[in-house]
C-alpha cells in the first residue's frame, strides 16, 4: 500500500517540530541548571532537569513517528500506527519518574532547608526562560493539534505548565530577596506534583485509546447525517470504529434501504457512502451493512410498533433497528440496544426477548443484543 503524501508531510511536521523542542530543551537545561547551581535553588535545578526529560520525550516522539509510518507488512495489515500511543505511555513514564524523583528531593530540602542565593542576572534568565519556554509549548501544542499528534500535544501543554512553574519560581526568588522568606523546596514539591499530574492524564488517554475508546459524540452524529444524506438511506445504525493511530481509522456502519433495492443499487450506493466519509472525515469504513425495510407493509408495521413499545417499558433499552419481518417465514428478525448503564444488561435484554416471545409465539424470532458503540 502507497503511503499518502499528506502523511510524509504530518511525519514531517512532527519531526521539525521534535527537532526544535529538542535543541530548546537542551539550551534551557543548561541555563537553568547553571542558574540554579549558582543560586542553590533546588527549584530552578528540578526545572532544569524537567527541560532535559522534555527533550528525551521529543527523542522518543521523533523515534515513535519514525516507526509508526512503516507500511503495513503481512503480520501488521492495518499498519504500524499504534506505536505513537506507544511512545506517548513512554513518555508518561518517564515524566511520572522524574515528577517522584524530583518531588523526593524537595521533601529533603523542606525537612533540611538550605538558603538560596540568586542574583539580577540569574532572574533575568529565569524570566527569558518563562517566555521561552511557553512560546515552545504554544507552539508544539498547536502543531500537535495541527496534525493530530498526541505526543506532540502532551508535550506542548506540558512545557506551557512548566513556563508558569518557571514564572513561580521567579516570584518565589523575588519574595526570598524582599522578605528573606524561602520557598523553593515547597515550589519544587508543587513541580513534582504538576509532572506527576501530567503524567497521569497522559497515560490515562493513551491507555483509554489502545483499549478502544468511543468517540466523540460530534463526530458520530456528523459521520451519520453524512450517511442518512444519501438518497435511499432510510436510517443508519450500529457506526463502529477502530483506531489503529492517529489518522488511521476504519469503521463500520449498517444503513437501512427499502426491501425491494436491487443489489446493483446497494453496491452503488454504500460505495458512495465510503468515498464521501473518507473524503470528509479520512475514515476508512470498511463496511456498510444493510437493513432491509419493509415497514410501509401495514402488518409489519403494526408488530414493529408493538415490539417497540414493549422493549421501551424496559428501563435501559435505548434503540431498537434492523426491524424486518418475513410473513410467508413467520419470522421476526431486529436488534436491541441495552444502555451500558444498565446493572444487568443481558438481563435486560432476555426479559425483551422473554416478552416478544410470549406476544408472538407462532414466529421465529432473530433478536440481536446491540451496544451503542458510537456516542
Amino acid at each position: 500500500m502507497e503511503v499518502p503524501q499528506a502523511a510524509y508531510s504530518r511525519d514531517k511536521i512532527i519531526i521539525r517540530t521534535g527537532a526544535i523542542g529538542i535543541i530548546s530543551n537542551v539550551i534551557l537545561a543548561a541555563f537553568k541548571g547553571v542558574v540554579g547551581l549558582i543560586s542553590g535553588s533546588i527549584a530552578v535545578v528540578l526545572d532544569a532537569v524537567n527541560n532535559l526529560s522534555d527533550a528525551l520525550s521529543s527523542v522518543i516522539t521523533i523515534v515513535g513517528v519514525h516507526l509508526a509510518s512503516k507500511q503495513p507488512d503481512r503480520a501488521h495489515p492495518f499498519g504500524h500506527g499504534r506505536i505513537e500511543y506507544l511512545s506517548a505511555i513512554v513518555i508518561a513514564v518517564i515524566i511520572l519518574y522524574t515528577g517522584g524523583v524530583s518531588l523526593v528531593e524537595s521533601i529533603k530540602k523542606i525537612i533540611h532547608p538550605q538558603a538560596a542565593n540568586y542574583n539580577a542576572v540569574s532572574l533575568v534568565i529565569i524570566a527569558v526562560a518563562v517566555a521561552a519556554k511557553f512560546s515552545l509549548g504554544l507552539y508544539t501544542q498547536k502543531t500537535g493539534e495541527r496534525v493530530n499528534s498526541d505526543s506532540l500535544v502532551a508535550s506542548g501543554v506540558d512545557a506551557k505548565y512548566d513556563a508558569l512553574v518557571s514564572l513561580a519560581t521567579l516570584v518565589a526568588a523575588l519574595i526570598s530577596l524582599i522578605f528573606g522568606l524561602s520557598l523553593e523546596a515547597y515550589l519544587g514539591a508543587i513541580i513534582s506534583a504538576l509532572l506527576i499530574k501530567t503524567a497521569y492524564e497522559i497515560l490515562r488517554d493513551t491507555i483509554s485509546k489502545l483499549l478502544g475508546s468511543r468517540p466523540s459524540l460530534e463526530l458520530t452524529n456528523e459521520i451519520y447525517d453524512v450517511v442518512r444524506g444519501f438518497e435511499g438511506v432510510i436510517g443508519a445504525y450500529d457506526l463502529m470504529f477502530h483506531d489503529y493511530g492517529p489518522d488511521k481509522m476504519v469503521g463500520s456502519v449498517h444503513i437501512e434501504v427499502a426491501s425491494d433495492t436491487t443489489a446493483a443499487q446497494i453496491d452503488a450506493l454504500t460505495r458512495r457512502i465510503q468515498n464521501a466519509v473518507f473524503a470528509k472525515f479520512n475514515i476508512i469504513l470498511d463496511t456498510v451493512g444493510i437493513y432491509a425495510f419493509n415497514r410501509n407493509d401495514p402488518r409489519a408495521a403494526e408488530i414493529y410498533e408493538h415490539i417497540k413499545q414493549m422493549a421501551f417499558s424496559h428501563e435501559f433499552v435505548s434503540q431498537i433497528h434492523g426491524f424486518y419481518l418475513d410473513e410467508p417465514k413467520r419470522s421476526i428478525s431486529f436488534d436491541v440496544i441495552v444502555d451500558f448503564a444498565a446493572p444487568d444488561m443481558e438481563a435486560t435484554f432476555r426479559a425483551v426477548c422473554k416478552q416478544v416471545r410470549a406476544a408472538y409465539p407462532n414466529y421465529t424470532l432473530i433478536i440481536t443484543r446491540d451496544s451503542d458503540y458510537s456516542g
